[in-house]
């Protein structure tokens, strides 16, 4: 399907040119001719750097920040043959997608260069299709704490020369010390360099910008193991006690079932455990954790930064007051505030067709609640309970938990009315 322009296309395609570290040299027959016949060149100050005078078109360097630029300038040269420089394949983590987006794939010819990622697999050997890449160019490097895991390779595509040293901190404060790195600068050009060590022990000075880092993750034997499906422990999270323990939250993102791209609203959002794992299952997935309280709210963003996720969202204020400036969800989880008054005709109301919606309760108040919405919406009212083993004199016997009513629900296509909520306190 293509995407529909966001500005009025110029005459001609734009040439979006993938451009490597060895420059023109590098370039096919293809790029060179569409760069030649360009009137006006647009790209990063280094990527302009690198054609020869024989490229006779007006050269503009890309101004900071670059995103917003982009439909201002395309509109500016718009009645002239444009060529865009990408670094390497300008549709993998380049300017080709806002490009895209903005006049569609109808739009561009694209040429694409080997990436630094192609690059860097055919120096070290790895299959592609079995590493992992994270970027950080213009990222967080909190991202990429969700990526550790025991034996993987991952590539890390850098946002500057301190990038390195970044990384190697980031694997040694998350029990990943031992990981070997090894940080592949300039690949493709003449000027190719490698550094080799192990994170907490790196001590490379800063290198070349233009790097690539290769990470074999490896774990201290005491690292505490976080797994790729929901339910991590407990103790993966700061807390006050505000926390879905590990086995009703597994059950309860298994509930709510993520699917990439979808937007969670996690009302009530306590240690932000459900919201955290919903981003974690997969990298598109978005979510809004929502929680009065400004001490947990905060608690909220450390838990995501630690744990791989720091583009959760996180609003302060009382649901559902806190709900209406809020885009509208694909799914909802209700973790607390159950009986505050009009708090579920809110978050139904707002629930996109198709969505879902999860309530969990150990109260009586909200667990009437909870029943009276299911005789009207239907859906699926289920107690979860859990037993755990502990010692009885020298024998071991049951400690049940708090059983947890949960309510959980699909909107339907066509609306259903819905009745005022009783009003409450917040449980």
């Amino acid at each position: 399907m293509s995407a529909a322009p966001s500005v009025v296309p110029p005459p001609h395609p734009v040439s979006v040119v993938g451009i490597g570290a060895d420059g023109w040299s590098g370039l096919s027959g293809g790029a060179r001719e569409a760069l030649r016949g360009a009137e006006v060149l647009i790209g990063g100050a280094r990527q302009l750097e690198l054609l020869p005078p024989e490229c006779a078109g007006v050269r503009v360097a890309w101004p900071s920040p670059l995103r917003p630029a982009v439909p201002r300038l395309l509109a500016e040269h718009r009645e002239r043959r444009i060529a865009v420089l990408a670094s390497g394949d300008p549709m993998f983590y380049g300017i080709g997608r806002a490009l895209a987006e903005e006049l569609g794939p109808e739009g561009l010819y694209v040429l694409p260069h080997p990436s630094s990622t192609s690059y860097a697999c055919a120096r070290l050997g790895w299959p592609l299709e079995d590493t992992e890449v994270v970027t950080l160019v213009g990222r967080p490097a909190a991202r990429l704490a969700a990526s550790l895991h025991e034996g993987r390779r991952l590539l890390v595509l850098s946002a500057d020369a301190s990038t390195p040293a970044t990384v190697a901190a980031l694997l040694t404060a998350h029990g990943f010390g031992p990981s070997r790195m090894r940080v592949l600068e300039q690949l493709g050009s003449e000027a190719e360099a490698y550094a080799d060590g192990i994170a907490e022990s790196w001590a490379h000075a800063p290198g070349d910008r233009l790097n690539v880092i290769a990470v074999e993750c490896r774990a201290t034997a005491d690292a505490l193991r976080l797994g790729a499906v929901p339910g991590l422990p407990d103790e993966a999270y700061e807390h006050d006690g505000q926390l879905t323990k590990r086995h009703i939250r597994a059950a309860t993102l298994a509930t709510l079932a993520p699917a990439p791209g979808e937007l969670l609203w996690d009302v009530g959002g306590g240690s932000g455990s459900i919201a955290i794992e919903w981003m974690r299952a997969h990298g598109s997935c978005r979510a809004v954790s929502v929680e009065r309280d400004p001490a947990r709210a905060e608690r909220i963003t450390r838990n995501a930064e630690r744990l791989g996720v720091p583009g959760l969202r996180v609003v302060t204020g009382p649901a559902p007051a806190a709900l209406t400036e809020l885009p509208n969800p694909d799914a909802v989880f209700i973790g607390g505030g159950l009986t505050a008054a009009g708090l579920l005709d809110a978050c139904w109301e707002a629930l996109r067709p198709g969505g879902r919606l999860v309530a969990n309760t150990v109260t009586l108040e909200s667990e009437a609640l909870l029943g009276e919405r299911y005789r009207l919406y239907g859906g699926e009212l289920t107690r979860l309970a859990v037993a755990h083993a502990v010692p009885v004199g020298g024998f071991t016997g049951w400690r049940q938990a708090m059983p947890v009513t949960q309510w959980s629900v699909r909107k339907p296509s066509a609306p259903v009315s819905a009745s005022p909520s009783p009003p409450g306190d917040r449980t």
